[in-house]
């Protein structure tokens, strides 16, 4: 690894830790690509921890799968998708979601398909769990913070991270952390598509609207 990649690993590392990960998380990394974030997120969440990379770029998988093998790195289970909002895992069953960089109109143009995203991604959190998101200023959208609300978060914190180069101050992104506004009680059945279902009649009077 060159100098320079320990530097932004190391700033990397920082960042994440500022907003929240732990050693012996599950965390999901959702449009994980090469591995930016999973790598550094595996490395916190440590032998205990567990990192799902998401994409449904497989060249990229394989890339990360590359990196952490040569990083000796054996927590982080791959999750290849051909696109769909629906996200394999079961209710309830996750720390922290990364929504790094892909949460914005270019990846998901349709207000419908972020919402269901965002479904997903409430279905799965744990109550104690955290949304982390994070978009550069040229690709942010002013309602992207309502649209997150909207679907039954709120705002915890917010972490400013400065992009730059050298000595010069380039752009500061915002990264913002939300939890569950309230938990959603869930009525475990037999398999996912039809916990899915009963999840999504419980949540229609008191959690979000997929």
């Amino acid at each position: 690894m060159t100098v320079a990649a320990m530097e932004i690993e190391s700033r990397i590392l920082d960042m994440l830790q500022k907003v929240g990960i732990r050693k012996g998380q599950t965390i999901l990394d959702f449009g994980c690509g090469y591995g930016m974030y999973t790598i550094p997120v595996a490395k916190i969440a440590g032998k205990q921890g567990r990192v799902y990379a998401l994409d449904k770029d497989k060249e990229a998988l394989d890339a990360l799968m590359q990196k952490t093998k040569s990083a000796c790195l054996k927590n982080v289970e791959r999750m290849e998708t051909s696109g769909e909002l629906e996200i394999e895992l079961a209710d309830e069953t996750v720390d922290v979601v990364l929504l790094f960089d892909v949460f914005h109109s270019f990846y998901f143009p349709q207000a419908g398909d972020r919402r269901r995203l965002l479904g997903e991604i409430y279905r799965i959190m744990k109550p104690s769990a955290f949304l982390s998101v994070s978009v550069w200023p040229n690709l942010i959208e002013t309602e992207t913070e309502d649209e997150i609300k909207n679907v039954n978060f709120r705002l915890e914190k917010e972490v400013p991270e400065t992009l730059t180069d050298g000595n010069k101050d380039l752009e500061t992104r915002r990264i913002l952390s939300f939890r569950k506004a309230r938990h959603v009680p869930i009525i475990v059945v037999l398999n996912n598509q039809s916990r899915r279902r009963q999840y999504e009649q419980d949540s229609a009077n008191h959690g979000p609207k997929f």
